[in-house]
């Protein structure tokens, strides 16, 4: 018992002299010797009223001593639009924040701001501010900057009582009777037809363009989609995107873009980020001219009307890439497409399925996917869909004409002619004239008389598996260098005067969208 008693005291002794000893929570105040990861923090630009990204600061106590900090606080106090994180605690403000001996510690910040409340008639506004650590001869600053950047929203109704949110109703099955849908959104008032270049555009949800309507985008417009947003163009509405020839290719002032509306550089090149521009059956003269379209689910999807005189879609001098299903997907339609540039999708770049009746001239039809594998090649083509009970339904591909394209990728091979029985009696017409193609086909996987390269009827004078020479294909750069392939492979009869960056074009043209440079070093 005696001992039990003495180890008791003793393990007591050590404990109460180990804790004397101790530092650890003998904070004593800064002296404004703190370090930090940045001196300023870029929030990077946000529209008016939506939220930032979140960005971090962290924050370095390289002294051999606990500090408490006296205060961390906005420059603005509580009227900043700026809020911090500090800690795992929320606010504008913190008192005695402690650090222990090199140690460091992370900050939070993010901002919302309305920028009517900020500058009046601005269309953009830098916004700044600053975290302060400390106050007098030992205060430390991070600045905080951001720019904010008015907009023109577009979002369906909201029940107040409810939350539900609207949702588009409109001719599905064309019968000619209103269908309830389950997608959100709403139709285009007559005074919203005109997208102009004055402010960007902010749609939640999809904006539709209603029967009988035209939607009308002005050169230079800028449109961005939330997440799960796109355009609907419904029965006998039109598309009109009426871009132009920019003279600065990094600027693209006369271009019209659709992107999603994070505007982030982590954002920049970012597949899925919104829906699609549906053109759905039934709408009627669709034209798209200088447009860049990135960064969303499906870039096209244009469906019906294949039977009609006048193309469903015509499209000219655009680009489309960054999508995580297809650049285009086109089901028993029509299109025309002229120096355009197709890149990057994680199934096709372009897929003319369900039959249909296309024609493609000067395109460079790629795909560098490299976010995991595709099963798909860059370009797609059959005459038949699979219903719900597993029977494919047929449909005549009227006319398919590559003419002086590219068809290339990073996958082999990167075209599939998918017919349905030939026996069927549906129709599975196509031509590639002096096209460059990747298809190699070393295991005979593909049989049959689409197939037969050396068919000049199906095939006439095709280049196949020989290098484009792209510039940097992996990052959207589709132009061709003077060693490529396709320099002068092009057909005099098919030749479009100038190319996608308006320059003039050579007899024999070069092969796809681009004419060919010389590379800078």
């Amino acid at each position: 018992m005696i001992k039990k008693i003495i180890y008791f005291l003793l393990t007591l002794g050590i404990l109460i002299s180990w804790s004397s000893c101790r530092k650890d929570f003998d904070f004593a105040p800064s002296t404004g010797g703190l370090e930090f990861s940045k001196d300023t923090i870029y929030l990077d630009t946000i529209f008016s009223n939506i939220g930032s990204s979140t960005y971090n600061l962290k924050v370095y106590n390289r002294s051999d001593n606990d500090i408490s900090i006296p205060t961390v606080r906005l420059g603005q106090g509580e009227a900043s639009n700026y809020r911090l994180n500090v800690d795992g605690l929320a606010g504008k403000e913190f008192n005695n924040v402690e650090l222990l001996a090199n140690d460091s510690l992370f900050i939070f910040v993010e901002t919302t701001a309305d920028i009517e409340s900020l500058a009046l008639n601005s269309l953009e506004f830098l916004y700044t501010d600053a975290i302060e650590f400390d106050s007098g001869s030992n205060q430390q600053k991070v600045e905080l900057v951001t720019l904010i950047k008015d907009a023109v929203f577009i979002y369906p109704d909201r029940d107040n009582t409810t939350g539900v949110i609207e949702t588009l109703t409109f001719d599905v099955d064309g019968d000619g009777t209103p269908d309830e849908t389950t997608l959100q959104g709403r139709f285009l008032e007559n005074d919203e037809l005109t997208f102009t270049n004055e402010k960007p555009y902010v749609i939640y949800g999809y904006a539709a363009v209603d029967d009988g309507d035209v939607l009308t985008v002005e050169a230079g417009a800028r449109v961005h989609f939330h997440a799960n947003s796109g355009l609907l163009v419904t029965n006998n509405a039109s598309l009109k995107i009426n871009g132009d020839l920019s003279a600065d290719q990094d600027a693209l002032e006369n271009e019209v873009i659709f992107q999603g509306d994070r505007l982030e550089p982590l954002y920049e090149d970012i597949p899925g980020q919104w829906g699609t521009i549906w053109l759905y059956n039934g709408s009627v003269d669709n034209d798209i001219n200088y447009a860049t379209i990135k960064n969303g689910t499906v870039g096209i999807l244009c469906e019906g009307n294949q039977n009609e005189i006048d193309n469903k879609l015509t499209i000219t001098n655009s680009q489309i890439y960054n999508f995580s299903n297809f650049g285009i997907l086109a089901r028993a339609t029509s299109i025309s497409a002229e120096n355009v540039v197709l890149n990057n999708c994680g199934q096709s770049s372009f897929a003319g399925t369900f039959g249909g009746r296309y024609n493609f001239t000067h395109c460079t039809i790629a795909n560098y996917w490299n976010t995991g594998g595709r099963q798909f090649p860059s370009l797609l083509l059959n005459n038949y869909i699979t219903d719900q009970d597993n029977i494919d339904q047929g449909n005549n591909l009227t006319e398919a004409n590559f003419n002086n394209c590219i068809i290339y990728g990073n996958d082999n091979p990167e075209l599939i002619l998918d017919e349905i029985s030939s026996t069927s009696g549906f129709d599975f017409n196509f031509k590639f004239t002096n096209c460059l193609i990747r298809f190699q086909d070393n295991s005979n996987n593909f049989a049959g008389e689409n197939y037969n390269l050396s068919d000049g009827e199906l095939y006439e004078n095709c280049i196949f598996n020989s290098d484009p020479d792209f510039e940097l294909p992996f990052e959207n750069m589709l132009m061709i260098g003077e060693n490529s392939a396709a320099n002068n492979a092009g057909s005099p009869a098919f030749i479009i005067a100038n190319d996608i960056l308006g320059m003039p074009r050579q007899s024999p043209p070069d092969l796809g969208a681009y004419k060919s440079v010389i590379f800078e070093d």
